[in-house]
This record gives C-alpha cells, structure tokens and sequence, in this order.
C-alpha cells in the first residue's frame, strides 16, 4: 500500500506562485512514476504534470509555467506553479503509479492517490 500526503496548495493572486509537495510512502519510491491531476468543480480531473526517472510530461495549459521535479531521498514529488492564473483554481491531486513504465496522461493509468490540496487563484 503507498499513501501519498499533498501539501501546499492556497490562496493566491493572479501572477503568483505556489508550490505542491507530495510525500510518499514506500521502498523504491525513485522507480515510481508520479502524476499531478487536478479537478475544479463541476469538470472532470484532467492532467497536469508526471514524471518517471527524468522525463517529464506536461500539459499544454501548463507547460512552461508549471514544473514537476523529485527527491527520491525524501520520497516527494513536487509541482512548481509559477505565472498562476484564475483557471489554475482546481482541487490538485498527486498519484503513483508504482509499476508504471511511462508517464501518463490518464488518470486511469495510476494506482494510488492523494487527498487532494486546493488551489485558488484570485483575478
């Protein structure tokens, strides 16, 4: 069983910045592909960010404002969020994906999932 414990998420103004820490349980935490997906009301959770080893996978609507990195000693993930817009406000998520071989997109292709941290970004 890993548990994953977001953290970090807040209130912030149009522009700013947060950044997401995932901490994770388990032994080879370094081989585990790990995801970010988050879901505001009333629409379904769509993808953000993974990594796998050293690849990275971003969305579009994110990519080169949001960063997703790792240290395999602290067993965490995280998701730098920089330029943050009002479409950015969602309840973000972290997954794993222990046997994952790939960095997905779909939110099917993860085993384990956080709790969820919210992000609101004001206008």
């Amino acid at each position: 069983q890993v548990q994953l414990v977001e953290s970090g998420g807040g209130l912030v103004q149009a522009g700013g910045s947060l950044r997401l820490s995932c901490a994770t349980s388990g032994r080879t935490f370094s081989s585990y592909a790990m995801g970010w997906f988050r879901q505001a009301p009333g629409k379904e959770r769509e993808f953000v960010a993974a990594i796998k080893w050293s690849s990275t996978s971003y969305a579009d609507s994110v990519k080169g404002r949001f960063t997703i990195s790792r240290d395999n000693a602290k067993n965490t993930v995280y998701l730098q969020m920089n330029s943050l817009k009002p479409e950015d406000t969602a309840v973000y998520y972290c997954a794993a994906d222990p046997a994952g071989w790939t960095t997905s997109r779909s939110p099917s292709g993860y085993d384990y999932w956080g709790q969820g941290t919210q992000v609101t970004v004001s206008s």
